[in-house]
């Protein structure tokens, strides 16, 4: 299984077997990154109204386009191209500088070359019962460890205490690409953490397997493409 990085929340999964699967892309514009080029078969939004987070229509291939935030409201569980699909509802910070009210989006969870991933979308606010576990049994976490415009990271760290996922990536973290200005830069998130238990992968596309993932919870601190 081959992940990659292209910044904010959006993530390329290309596994050994099953479809190709882009999260959560962005406008380019907006966010600062570099356009997506890669083709998927499969793409997952937190929600459909966030140039941020939603724009399934800028990805090559014809994708199948799942909505987490429909599936949340919606029974929570939906197959798209045979992968089952499970979301949670969330919402944005509550004093978001660009929304009167906070949006509505969803935080998802999929299995890929068995692998069991969670994206927690663009929740900001601290997690509820339920939400929190909602990530338990997490193998892969795509966590937000930005703090402003996202949930706080001591609402972050409760949750990832609690739940114990085998392999954290941050994203939607300041960068010198994006660059809210209150939005923290990766170190704020790494002091939560052990030096000896964080991993940087010096490229925007890593490699990882099941059977290589550790046994307690590790960092893998991710370069976005260029």
């Amino acid at each position: 299984m081959k992940v990659t990085w292209y910044g904010h929340a959006a993530f390329g999964l290309n596994p050994d077997s099953g479809p190709r699967v882009i999260t959560d892309p962005y406008t380019p514009e907006g966010v600062g990154y570099a356009p997506i080029t890669d083709s998927a078969d499969l793409v997952m939004i937190s929600s459909d109204d966030d140039s941020a987070h939603c724009r399934a229509d800028l990805i090559a291939g014809e994708p199948e386009v799942v909505n987490a935030l429909t599936v949340a409201q919606n029974g929570g569980v939906a197959m798209a191209c045979g992968v089952e699909i499970t979301a949670i509802e969330a919402a944005e910070w509550d004093y978001h500088p660009e929304h009167e009210v906070p949006g509505h989006n969803g935080m998802y969870r999929f299995t890929l070359d068995g692998i069991k991933f969670a994206h927690m979308g663009d929740v900001g606010n601290p997690l509820s019962d339920a939400q929190q576990a909602f990530f338990e049994e997490t193998d892969v976490l795509f966590a937000l460890a930005g703090g402003y415009l996202t949930l706080e990271l001591p609402d972050l760290m409760e949750m990832i205490h609690r739940t114990r996922p085998r392999l954290v990536i941050p994203m939607h973290f300041r960068t010198l690409t994006y660059k809210p200005r209150n939005t923290m830069w990766i170190e704020s998130f790494l002091s939560h953490f052990k030096d000896e238990d964080v991993d940087f992968a010096f490229g925007a596309t890593h490699a990882i397997t099941r059977d290589e993932l550790p046994e307690r919870t590790r960092v893998l601190v991710m370069d976005y493409v260029r």
